[in-house]
């Protein structure tokens, strides 16, 4: 039996997480075009050299990505760093395939899907109807203080948190977003959590926890989006019976 096509594996995952709802600041789905046929995918969270080497290395016929390129605003010219990635890509036959916002926000298999099960919050689901919504909130499964909650993320995560305490002595109701979205903790309070977690902090973050109330970790931009990826790259795997293995790119940030 022949490997699938490439273009089958990229429509199953455009099946899955409906790209076309979501406007993003990049194209979600195939970006480089590689190989027909596929036998091995291999995913991690960014498309950096180091990755891409380590992949290809690995026999990948494609690689899944969480963070691929052509970002909005930034420059279109394939020179420096950008033609070193995508040449080797090009020289090894290998397709890039990137989902970001849809990857975030995937009711099983996304980003946020995949923290509640993290925290420990067994009711967590998106906050509103809307198929593209990315902020989650749900109740703890035992109410825990700040330091403990820090030290589950630390242990889960594979990192430590930055916390901000602004709120109450035991954490019940938790809002979360991976990645970069610490601008939604108002949104967060407003909706009564007692904690907001995202991946990165920014100076006017610490302000709003301890001005409204609510405890904020900032667990890691990387950290927090390590695992929907590998759902995706593993749900791909055993739909179209090929490899599929996740390779990591430490990132501290």
């Amino acid at each position: 039996m022949s490997a699938p096509r490439r273009d089958e594996l990229v429509a199953t995952m455009d099946q899955w997480l409906r790209p076309e709802l979501f406007r993003d600041y990049c194209p979600n789905g195939l970006q480089v075009e590689g190989r027909d046929r596929v036998s091995t995918v291999i995913s991690g969270v960014t498309a950096s050299q180091r990755f891409l080497e380590q992949a290809i290395e690995a026999g990948a016929d494609m690689v899944l990505v969480h963070h691929g390129y052509f970002w909005k605003g930034e420059d279109p010219c394939i020179r420096g760093m950008k033609q070193r990635r995508i040449e080797l890509l090009l020289s090894n036959n290998v397709s890039l395939v990137a989902y970001h916002l849809p990857l975030d926000a995937h009711r099983t298999m996304g980003n946020n899907a995949c923290l509640a099960r993290t925290l420990g919050v067994s009711d967590g689901a998106p906050v509103s109807d809307d198929p593209c919504e990315l902020m989650w909130a749900g109740n703890l499964d035992e109410p825990v203080t700040p330091q403990a909650l820090a030290s589950r993320l630390e242990s889960r995560l594979e990192r430590a948190p930055l916390p901000v305490e602004g709120g109450p002595e035991l954490i019940r109701r938790m809002a979360w977003c991976s990645g970069g979205a610490q601008g939604m903790i108002d949104r967060a309070a407003a909706l009564g959590a007692d904690a907001y977690l995202s991946g990165e902090i920014s100076e006017p973050t610490v302000h709003s926890a301890r001005e409204q109330g609510v405890h904020y970790f900032a667990a890691g931009h990387h950290a927090t989006e390590r695992d929907g990826v590998q759902a995706l790259g593993a749900a791909l795997a055993e739909a179209h019976g090929i490899e599929h293995r996740f390779i990591e790119d430490p990132s501290p940030a």
